[in-house]
């Protein structure tokens, strides 16, 4: 089997794996459902930290932007939007801060996927400031957004929101 159809097949096992029927959507908190693919992408970062081989890297940042991509683009739409249409001043900027980290992430990614040696000290390097971005994004997300999420909206719209993020999620074109 050639690499990149590899690439796709596992690309799309992660993508599957994100992805959710809308009856079960429709139980859970999309805080839930976010703390899952945040676990799942911090994993993912942390095997690519770990990888050694050009095969194996390449292979992660594809499992990566796979992951990574639907979920911020989803999550700007859904969350984020919400957020910052709030009369607070501070959950908008904690939306607005959301959307500039995802921005910086976005970016960090495009320069991992176009260095050409995955296994050069530069491709380390770009994965090592990768994973830092989206930790800290992470803990300021689940610290900082979340409480306005749960302070601004009920149980019921968490769960409606998690319906709407899963269906945004699908619709991310990569």
């Amino acid at each position: 089997m050639k690499v990149k159809t590899a690439v796709k097949q596992a690309a799309r096992a992660v993508s599957d794996a994100f992805s959710s029927d809308n009856a079960d959507a429709e139980s859970v908190d999309v805080l839930h459902t976010l703390k899952r693919e945040h676990d799942e992408v911090k994993d993912l970062l942390e095997a690519l930290s770990g990888a050694d081989t050009s095969a194996q890297r390449r292979t992660l940042v594809q499992k990566i932007k796979m992951a990574l991509v639907p979920h911020t683009k989803a999550e700007e739409k859904v969350v984020y939007d919400a957020v910052i249409a709030l009369r607070d001043k501070e959950a908008q900027m904690d939306g607005h801060e959301g959307y500039l980290e995802h921005e910086c992430a976005a970016k960090t990614l495009q320069r991992l996927e176009s260095i050409t040696n995955a296994a050069s000290p530069e491709h380390k390097a770009a994965g090592k400031v990768l994973k830092e971005l989206v930790e800290h994004h992470i803990k300021e997300e689940e610290d900082s957004v979340w409480n306005d999420v749960k302070r601004n909206f009920s149980h019921e719209d968490r769960k409606k929101m998690n319906v709407a993020f899963e269906t945004a999620k699908r619709r991310v074109k990569l």
